[in-house]
């Protein structure tokens, strides 16, 4: 393990006796680190996984702080003092392991099957199993999970390894786009059909036609799209809106929802014919807090990426850094990991990622007096409360939001004792 925590020292003009130079190649200035800052660079060009410690017997720490902006894990003072080494060279060893895991994990993961989806728990192995079991049939797919635990790429990774992968891969959000558009938007219309309808215009489900089809959020079609869709899953048929003829769609149907079906069913808001006929294999994509083993490869993966990206010098995370990621309950899942990292890559202002780039040291602080328990219901609360507020408290709206059905949003409402403000 030593050998890839590496010593540079900040080297020092030679001089002899009278105080002469004598020919060492480097400034004639005592203090200046040049040659030492420049084979730093040099190093880490070559290969970044090495800490690098730099001695500098200069009592100035401007050369050692610019050594560890370009990348240098940390610098310490001549002569050096055993205890202090060894405390640098525990972390700087601790922190190579952890990103020489990352490293393995990448060259994994390159060469893998599933280059867009990370994932080392035996969770996420589950999925991956998954996946190449359905890819090879043709079968509708329902993909369930809550919101930001990355249902798309699922579905993407199933039409890349099935035989319709040269085919399209449309996808629609079906909760994007209102009611009285969606059915135009899915099935297309003929010219003149309404309104506006100046030419004809083919629907995502004919764009898909030899390949597949991705309905995320599926389950907030309404009731009469519903029964259209359902026409096309049995019978490979559709017509456009204003049209006189069907005509067949060769496609496969793949779906996503974080809403709780059966819930929905019970509540009359969603057909069971179709779900029965969507749901002939559901992969279930666990929450992020439930695999927390991914979470550092994860965000190791991130932080590299978009360092290149902005095209900033952030390396790593520090231990306090790790701690957090790893103690969070990360309520938003993948999703919320994402926008945390790329705030903290632009927000970083040193190599290495503190909780406070990654606005976590409030969580840390709650963490550490409060129980499992506790967090988890300040947390249900803090964004029970803010769906409501953001949807202006319509409990309907705030429910789809949550991917829960009003009757539990209410109690929830009851157990916080969360009213609308007078």
């Amino acid at each position: 393990m030593m050998t890839n925590v590496v010593g540079a020292a900040c080297p020092q003009r030679k001089v002899d006796k009278e105080g002469q130079d004598s020919g060492s190649g480097l400034s004639p200035s005592p203090n200046d680190a040049t040659e030492g800052l420049a084979a730093l660079e040099e190093f880490l060009a070559v290969d970044r996984l090495p800490k690098v410690i730099v001695m500098t017997g200069n009592s100035d720490r401007t050369n050692a702080l610019q050594a560890v902006q370009l990348g240098a894990y940390d610098y310490i003072h001549k002569p050096i003092q055993l205890d202090v080494l060894k405390v640098i060279l525990q972390r700087a060893a601790y922190l190579h392991c952890v990103g020489q895991e990352h490293w393995e994990i990448e060259e994994k993961r390159g060469a893998g099957e599933f280059e867009d989806i990370l994932g080392v728990s035996s969770a996420m192995q589950r999925v991956f199993t998954m996946i190449r079991r359905v890819a090879a049939s043709d079968v509708p797919v329902l993909i369930t999970g809550e919101s930001g635990t990355g249902k798309g790429l699922i579905a993407r990774a199933i039409h890349r390894h099935s035989l319709r992968k040269a085919g399209p891969f449309i996808a629609i959000n079906c909760d994007a786009i209102p009611d009285n558009l969606l059915e135009s938007e899915l099935f297309g219309h003929e010219k003149g059909a309404f309104a506006g309808a100046h030419v004809q215009r083919k629907g995502r489900i004919e764009l898909a036609q030899g390949g597949t089809l991705f309905l995320d959020k599926v389950g907030e079609l309404s009731l009469a799209l519903q029964v259209k869709l359902l026409h096309f899953l049995e019978e490979q048929r559709i017509d456009r809106i204003g049209g006189r003829e069907e005509f067949t769609v060769d496609a496969r149907v793949i779906a996503a929802t974080s809403r709780d079906l059966g819930e929905a069913i019970q509540d009359g808001g969603s057909r069971k014919d179709l779900f029965d006929r969507l749901q002939v294999v559901t992969i279930c994509v666990p929450p992020l807090r439930d695999r927390r083993e991914d979470i550092k490869a994860l965000a190791q993966a991130m932080l590299q990426e978009f360092a290149r990206q902005f095209k900033k010098h952030v390396t790593g995370f520090t231990r306090q850094a790790l701690k957090a990621l790893e103690d969070y309950e990360w309520p938003g899942n993948v999703r919320e990991l994402e926008n945390r990292i790329k705030r903290a890559v632009v927000m970083a202002e040193e190599p290495r990622v503190t909780p406070e780039d990654l606005e976590l040291t409030a969580h840390v602080t709650m963490s550490a007096s409060l129980t499992l328990r506790e967090v988890r219901e300040s947390m249900e609360k803090d964004i029970i409360q803010r769906a409501l507020l953001g949807q202006n408290w319509n409990i309907s709206r705030a429910a789809q939001k949550l991917a829960v059905s009003r009757p539990t949003l209410y109690d929830m409402m009851k157990k916080y004792e969360l009213e609308k403000p007078q």
